[in-house]
């Protein structure tokens, strides 16, 4: 979507959520379109559970301050600090601060959780996530025990070469 030097202050005040109203007209080719509602799921499509993303950061408690200014809170539970990572969250949005874990950042899905890491049934167990991914012709970074059971994960990295992972802690 582009937008006109006319109607960018409208967009900037909309974003800024401060303004009530202005008196810059935008014409209706300069409008932004409606959101297109979201895409049905497809029976048979893979269930990936809790969605974060995972950054890798050169100085935990710095970062942890930095996003805690933007609204961020650790959930309740034990802090993970002293282990070199912290989970944070803001409304619907999680993501994980890990020093010295990895390089560059992760997209990070969790089978049989939810965002508030608790259990939820019935979930799609890693395997079969695995399973439907080769069947998809995707291929994978790392993989699970195919004959193993409970805690695994797999890899894979997407067209542009982000890291993708699935790690199942149940």
């Amino acid at each position: 979507m582009q937008f006109s030097q006319a109607s960018l202050p409208l967009l900037v005040c909309a974003l800024s959520f401060g303004c009530a109203s202005t008196d810059i007209e935008v014409s209706a080719s300069e409008a932004p379109a409606e959101p297109a509602p979201p895409a049905p799921a497809v029976l048979g499509d893979p269930q990936l559970g809790n969605f974060s993303v995972s950054l890798s950061v050169a100085d935990l408690a710095r970062s942890r301050a930095f996003y805690e200014k933007l609204g961020f809170r650790a959930p309740e539970g034990p802090a993970m600090s002293d282990r070199g990572y912290v989970i944070l969250q803001n409304g619907s949005a999680t993501i994980g601060l890990f020093q010295g874990f990895f390089e560059g950042n992760i997209l990070t899905f969790n089978p049989g959780w939810n965002q508030a890491a608790q259990s939820v049934d019935p979930f799609v167990d890693v395997r079969e996530l695995q399973r439907m991914f080769d069947e998809r012709d995707l291929e994978l970074t790392g993989r699970a025990d195919p004959d193993s059971t409970g805690p695994a994960f797999l890899t894979l990295t997407d067209p542009d070469g982000n890291a993708i992972l699935i790690d199942q802690h149940r």
